[in-house]
C-alpha cells in the first residue's frame, strides 16, 4: 500500500474467541476481486482467551496493509473505537469475524461510490448463513429494501433505515468531526444503531445506496453463542437499550430538528418489534414478567412510543413486521380501541359455522351480534389475553356463528365491517422491494447461494399419485387414522382404535405405526394385522389422501403435517388431539399455530384453561371437550386389577427437559442424544435418586422394586446408563405402561402430566423439583400455567435430594394417597366412569352435523390462572 497515498477503505474488525471462523473470515478479505493495494485492515484482539490472538498474528505476517492490536477485553464497541482511533482510510466499516464477505463485495460497493460520489452512507446486504443447516439464503427480514439497489435520500423515503455497523460504509471524516464512537451503555444490542442513528442524524437530508450485490454473509451460529443470538436473556435490552438506545436517538432527533425523521422512525419502530413480536406464552425462558425490569421496560416503551406518532409511522415500516407487534406498538399502551373490522373465516361446512375474530385493547367493546335481524348468542366465543413482560396489551375476540344466515356486528353501538380475509396493514408507499415481496414473494426470498436441489419426488409418492388418480384403494375411504408416536403405541390412540373396532364396527378404523418395531409385532400377534399400516409406505400415503379423521395422542408435524402426503393430494382430514397427558402449563406458544378440530380435555380446571375468557390460547368450546382421555378407561379397569398387596414398584419416571436435547431428527419423532448428557444437573439428580441406599432399604422393607421409567425422549440413554441390581430398566416402546402404573406403590416424577396418571388410579405421589425456577420460567416446553404444584398437586413437593428421600420413603409406608391429596384428587376427576372413549367417538361424529341451530356453549371459567 503506497505510503502517500491516502486508503480507499478501512476495515476495522471487533475480535473476540472467535477461533473457528477466522479462516473462513481471511479467505473472504484474501477473495476479494477487488484488489486490496489501498485497504487497510485493522484487527483489535478484544482480550480473545482461545488461539484468535496467534491465528491473527500469523494471518498478518508479511501484508503490509493488514494491522493488529491487542487489547484487553473492554466489549465489541471499545474495540471497534480503538480501531477507528487508528484509521487512515476514506471509508470505514466494522465486520464481524465470524461472517463473511463475498468476492465481488469491495467492487460493488467501489462501483456504486464512484456513481454516487456525495453518498454519505453504503448499506450492504446481509444474506443469512444457517450454519447448523448448511444453507445461504436471501432471506434477512430487512432484504426488500435492497431490491434494485436504490440510491436515496432519508429525508424524503421514510421506509428506508439501516443499522448495521458491520454492513455499513461511513465517511471517516465525518465520524471523527463528530467525534463519534460506541456507546458502551448500549448492550447487549444495538450498539450498531445507535452509532449509526447517531451518524445519520448528522446530515439534514442523508443520501445512502442498498447495494442489493454487495452481499454480506451473516452466520447465524448453530450453537446459538452470537450476541444477536443470546441478547434475549440480558436485562439490558429491557431498560439500558430503550434508554440508552432508543430514547436516547429520538431525543438528539427533536433537538436538532425538532421532529423525528421518518427514517428515524421507521427505524427504531422496526427494532422495537422484536420486543413484541412473541407474547408472553410464546417467549423464551428468562423474559422479564415480573419486578423492577419489567415495569421499567414499560415504562421505557411507553415513553418511546409517546414521542412517535406510532399509527401513522407503522405505515412505513417493512412487510417482515407482522400484524401482532403492529397492533400493540399502535394500540398497546393508548386509550380503549377496537379493529375497525371483523374477519370472517375459516368456514366449516358440515358444521354451517364460521368463525369471527378481532383485536381490541383495555376494556371490551359492547358486542351485539345479529342475524337475519335478530339478536344472535355465537354458538362459542372467548376472550383471548396476550401479555407482553407480565402485563396485558391486547385482547382478542374469537366466536364461532352460524353461517346459515346474514351477520352482523355492532361494538359500542356502531356498525362494524365484516371482512372475509384480514387486510394486509395499509402502507404510504410501494417500494419495489415491498412489491415483490408482497405479490412475488419468491422473487426475492428463493436466493439459494448453495443451490441446493430439492429432493426428488420417492417412487413411494409416484406410485401413490398414480394409483390415487386410477382410484384405488376404495376402502381407505371416509377413514378414521389413528396414531400415538410414529414408532409406538399404547397411548389414548390404541385405547381408542380398540373401542371403535369393538363397539363401532360401522367406522372404517386404522392403524398406523413405523414397521419392524416391537409394537408392531405385538399388534399383529394380537390379530390387528389387518388393520395396520406402515408409516411412510404407500398404503400410509394413500391412506391419508383419503382420510376423514386423524385421531392421535402427539400433535407433532411427523403427524399432523406429513409432508409426502401433500405430493399425493391435499389433506382434507380433521384432526383430534387426543392428547398425552392432562395440560397444566401453558403450551399455547406450541399448540395455536396447528389446526385442531377437537382438543381432548379431562378435568374442569384443564378445560377452562384453555377454551376459557382471559387464557392465551386460541381455542373454544368448538374444539375443547371433556370427554377425558380415552387411556384413562383402560387405566381405571387396569387399576382396579392391582389391589395394595399386589403393587410391587416404586415407579420413577421423570420427564426430559429443552436443554439436553438435539432437535427432532426431520419426519420421524427420534432424536439423537449425546452421551454428555451424563453430566448434566438433571441426569446426576435423578442418578442420586435412583442409587440412594435409604431409599433401597425402603424398597426392600416395602417389597417393591425401584422401576426407572425416563420420558421417551432420553430412553435412548438407558443402554448406557449404570443401574443399581435392585433398579428396574422400564421403557415406554413395547412395554404395557399403563400396567406399570397400576403396579405401583407411588410415583416419583418432577413436572410430568403421568401424575395425573398415578392419581387417577389413587396412587401417591412425590414430586420432586429441583430446578423449579428454571423449568417453571419457561426452561422448558411452554410456561407455568393454572396448575400450582403445592395447591393443586397430588403430593409433597421436594426441592432437594434429602427433601425427596424423605418423602419417598415415607409414602412407601403406606399405599393409599394422604387425606389432603386424595380430597386433590376427587376434585380433580369428576367422572371416572369408564366412557372416556365412547365420548370422543361421539364427539368426533358430531363434528359431521351440522350446529348452526343448536344451543350456544357457555365459556368455561378460567378461574385463577397463573
Amino acid at each position: 500500500m503506497s505510503e502517500t497515498k491516502r486508503p480507499r477503505f478501512s476495515i476495522v474488525s471487533a475480535v473476540y474467541n472467535v477461533a473457528p471462523y477466522l479462516e473462513e473470515f481471511f479467505d473472504s478479505l484474501d477473495a476479494q476481486v477487488r484488489s486490496l493495494d489501498d485497504v487497510e485492515i485493522i484487527l483489535v484482539d478484544d482480550g480473545a482467551t482461545d488461539e484468535t490472538p496467534a491465528l491473527l498474528d500469523a494471518w498478518a505476517q508479511g501484508r503490509a496493509n493488514v494491522r493488529v492490536i491487542h487489547q484487553e477485553n473492554g466489549g465489541q464497541g471499545a474495540a471497534r473505537n480503538a480501531g477507528i482511533a487508528l484509521a487512515t482510510g476514506e471509508w470505514i466499516t466494522f465486520p464481524d469475524p465470524d461472517d463473511v464477505l463475498e468476492p465481488q463485495y469491495l467492487a460493488v460497493v467501489d462501483q456504486s461510490l464512484a456513481e454516487h460520489p456525495e453518498a454519505d452512507m453504503i448499506a450492504t446486504h446481509r444474506i443469512m448463513w444457517e450454519e447448523a443447516k448448511g444453507t445461504i439464503r436471501n432471506t434477512h427480514p430487512l432484504r426488500s429494501m435492497f431490491v434494485g439497489s436504490p440510491y436515496v435520500n432519508l429525508a424524503t423515503t421514510p421506509e428506508r433505515f439501516h443499522g448495521s455497523s458491520p454492513a455499513t460504509f461511513f465517511r471517516l471524516d465525518r465520524i471523527r468531526e463528530l467525534d463519534l464512537a460506541f456507546d458502551h451503555r448500549v448492550r447487549p444490542n444495538f450498539e450498531d444503531g445507535h452509532f449509526n442513528c447517531r451518524y445519520l442524524l448528522s446530515f439534514p437530508e442523508p443520501k445512502v445506496a442498498f447495494l442489493e450485490n454487495a452481499r454480506y454473509r451473516y452466520r447465524k451460529r448453530s450453537a446459538g453463542g452470537s450476541t444477536l443470538q443470546t441478547s434475549r436473556q440480558h436485562p439490558g435490552r429491557y431498560t439500558d437499550v430503550p434508554e440508552h438506545g432508543y430514547l436516547d436517538v429520538l431525543r438528539r432527533a427533536k433537538d436538532t430538528y425538532g421532529e423525528v425523521p421518518g427514517w428515524l422512525a421507521s427505524f427504531v419502530l422496526y427494532e422495537l418489534h422484536w420486543y413484541f413480536k412473541f407474547p408472553d406464552a410464546s417467549n423464551p425462558a428468562n423474559i422479564p414478567t415480573e419486578g423492577p425490569v419489567a415495569d421499567r421496560f414499560h415504562e421505557l416503551a411507553a415513553e418511546i412510543l409517546g414521542l412517535l406518532d406510532t399509527p401513522e409511522a407503522i405505515r412505513y415500516s417493512p412487510p417482515s413486521v407482522p400484524v401482532l407487534p403492529r397492533v400493540v406498538m399502535a394500540r398497546g399502551y393508548g386509550a380503549d380501541w377496537h379493529d375497525p373490522s371483523v374477519t370472517l373465516g375459516p368456514l366449516d361446512l358440515e358444521q354451517d359455522l364460521v368463525r369471527a375474530r378481532y383485536f381490541f385493547t383495555g376494556d371490551a367493546p359492547r358486542e351485539v351480534w345479529t342475524g337475519n335481524g335478530e339478536l344472535l348468542t355465537p354458538r362459542h366465543g372467548k376472550t383471548r389475553s396476550m401479555a407482553w413482560y407480565g402485563r396485558t396489551l391486547l385482547h382478542e375476540r374469537i366466536v364461532w356463528l352460524p353461517a346459515d344466515r346474514t351477520l352482523r356486528l355492532t361494538l359500542n353501538g356502531a356498525d362494524v365491517d365484516i371482512v372475509y380475509e384480514r387486510p394486509a396493514d395499509a402502507v404510504r408507499v410501494a417500494p419495489a422491494g415491498q412489491i415483490k415481496w408482497w405479490l412475488d414473494p419468491g422473487s426475492s426470498k428463493n436466493l439459494v447461494i448453495d443451490h441446493r436441489q430439492a429432493p426428488a419426488k420417492s417412487r413411494r409418492v409416484v406410485l401413490a399419485r398414480k394409483l390415487y388418480a386410477l382410484g384405488r384403494r376404495q376402502r381407505y375411504n371416509g377413514a378414521w387414522v389413528f396414531i400415538d408416536r410414529v414408532h409406538d403405541a399404547n397411548d389414548s390412540a390404541e385405547i381408542l382404535f380398540r373401542h371403535v373396532r369393538s363397539h363401532h364396527p360401522e367406522i372404517n378404523a386404522w392403524f398406523v405405526l413405523e414397521k419392524d418395531t416391537p409394537e408392531w409385532a405385538r399388534f399383529k400377534a394380537e390379530g390387528h394385522g389387518d388393520r395396520l399400516v406402515a408409516y411412510g409406505s404407500t398404503e400410509w400415503l394413500l391412506l391419508m389422501a383419503r382420510a376423514k379423521h386423524l385421531l392421535s395422542s402427539h400433535a407433532d408435524a411427523a403427524i399432523t403435517k406429513p409432508g409426502q402426503v401433500t405430493q399425493v393430494a391435499e389433506p382434507s382430514w380433521r384432526f383430534h388431539f387426543l392428547q398425552h397427558g392432562v395440560i397444566k402449563d401453558d403450551l399455547s406458544s406450541w399448540l395455536n399455530p396447528k389446526r385442531i378440530d377437537t382438543f381432548v380435555t379431562s378435568t374442569p380446571a384443564e378445560t377452562a384453561s384453555i377454551a376459557g375468557d382471559g387464557t392465551s390460547y386460541v381455542f373454544t368450546t368448538r374444539e375443547v371437550a371433556e370427554t377425558g382421555l380415552p387411556r384413562f378407561d383402560r387405566l381405571r379397569e387396569t387399576g382396579l386389577r392391582f389391589p395394595a398387596d399386589k403393587r410391587d414398584l416404586l415407579l420413577v419416571a421423570p420427564t426430559w427437559r429443552n436443554g439436553l436435547l438435539p432437535p427432532i431428527t426431520p419426519g420421524t419423532q427420534r432424536r439423537e442424544l449425546d452421551p454428555t448428557v451424563l453430566d448434566s444437573e438433571f441426569i446426576q439428580s435423578w442418578l442420586a435418586v435412583i442409587r440412594d441406599e435409604e431409599i433401597a432399604r425402603a424398597c426392600k422393607a416395602a417389597g417393591v422394586r425401584l422401576g426407572f421409567l425416563p420420558h421417551p425422549n432420553l430412553q435412548p440413554l438407558m443402554p448406557i446408563i449404570a443401574l443399581p441390581e435392585h433398579v428396574v430398566p422400564l421403557t415406554y416402546e413395547g412395554e404395557d405402561v399403563q400396567e406399570l402404573f397400576a403396579r405401583a406403590r407411588a410415583l416419583v416424577t418432577d413436572f410430568s402430566s403421568v401424575a395425573f396418571n398415578a392419581a387417577y388410579m389413587e396412587r401417591p405421589v412425590v414430586y420432586y423439583q429441583f430446578d423449579e425456577d428454571v423449568v417453571l420460567g419457561g426452561g422448558h416446553v411452554g410456561r407455568k400455567g393454572y396448575f400450582d404444584y403445592r395447591r393443586d398437586g397430588f403430593g409433597p413437593v421436594t426441592l432437594d435430594h434429602a427433601s425427596a428421600v424423605a418423602a419417598i420413603v415415607d409414602v412407601l409406608a403406606s399405599p393409599e394417597p394422604a387425606p389432603e391429596f386424595q380430597a386433590r384428587i376427587d376434585a380433580t376427576f369428576v367422572a371416572r366412569d369408564g366412557q372416556c372413549s365412547e365420548r370422543v367417538v361421539q364427539r368426533v361424529l358430531e363434528m359431521s352435523r351440522s350446529q348452526a341451530a343448536a344451543t350456544p356453549v357457555p365459556t368455561p371459567s378460567a378461574g385463577t390462572p397463573s
